[in-house]
């Protein structure tokens, strides 16, 4: 028994000590050149890029994702097993893969054409961006948005609506505080995913500076000029933004969701 406890912690040790070597190397070889990185019009671009694709794709991605887990939680409906089949094929493509089909979907479909000629181009754009953020994150989010709602009891809602709520009110009041933190840690797992998106964002999007640059595109560009100072510092800024982003959500989420959705 205690063998079988020592080996377990000794294995969880390791693997916490593996990811922070990795993640310390970086820092140590980006933090120094933050300050100048940060003077660079290219760096500020990337990050504000960065953070700006990432929070409206994840916004989106909660607004798809809520409605579709629930329909596949809650409802009986004819080829359900498909539909949530179709919903992980994102999850199980490269990410650069998946970028080849939102190239060629809205490139040079009909659709696509169609698309930008109402004025929602989507190939080499920031809204691009977007779009292959959302397209890599969203299975994810109706994944775990799925499962904790799966471990809700749906009599729950029905019990509010005897008690005169409408569906809409049921949901909002008695589920999703419920999955409060599923939600909260889905949102941070599509917002870290989504800022560190590369090869769907440079296959749709593709590698503009000053256009459609964000953070890892900017790792890229830098290390095909071989400017390596300026690569660490990217991926310091990544790193940082990432452990704060959690740091908050983990602190200040609770707090935001109970101002939203109340006691």
């Amino acid at each position: 028994m205690k063998l079988f406890r020592i080996t377990n912690i000794i294995i969880t040790c390791l693997l916490c000590l593996f990811i922070l070597t990795a993640v310390c190397t970086v820092l140590v070889r980006g933090v120094p050149e933050l300050y100048r990185a940060l003077k660079t019009p290219e760096i500020i671009f990337a990050l504000k890029l960065s953070l700006f694709t990432s929070t409206i794709s994840t916004f989106l991605c909660l607004i798809v994702a809520l409605p579709v887990a629930y329909t596949l939680s809650r409802y009986n409906i004819p080829g359900q097993g498909m539909l949530g089949a179709v919903l992980r094929i994102p999850l199980n493509l490269p990410p650069i893969v998946s970028g080849v089909c939102l190239l060629l979907l809205f490139g040079t479909t009909h659709f696509g054409k169609t698309m930008e000629k109402i004025g929602l181009d989507l190939v080499f754009t920031v809204q691009g961006i977007v779009v292959a953020q959302f397209f890599v994150n969203s299975p994810g989010l109706v994944t775990v948005l799925k499962g904790a709602l799966e471990s809700v009891d749906a009599r729950l809602e029905y019990v509010a609506r005897t008690l005169g709520c409408s569906p809409w009110q049921a949901f909002c009041r008695v589920t999703i505080p419920l999955i409060r933190n599923s939600v909260i840690a889905g949102l941070v797992l599509a917002w870290g995913k989504a800022l560190g998106e590369f090869g769907a964002v440079l296959m749709l999007a593709g590698a503009i500076r000053f256009k459609t640059e964000t953070l890892p595109i900017s790792i890229f560009l830098n290390m095909s000029t071989g400017d390596l100072d300026l690569l660490m510092a990217s991926a310091s800024i990544l790193v940082l933004v990432s452990i704060l982003s959690l740091l908050f959500f983990e602190k200040a989420g609770n707090k935001l969701f109970w101002r939203v959705y109340g006691p």
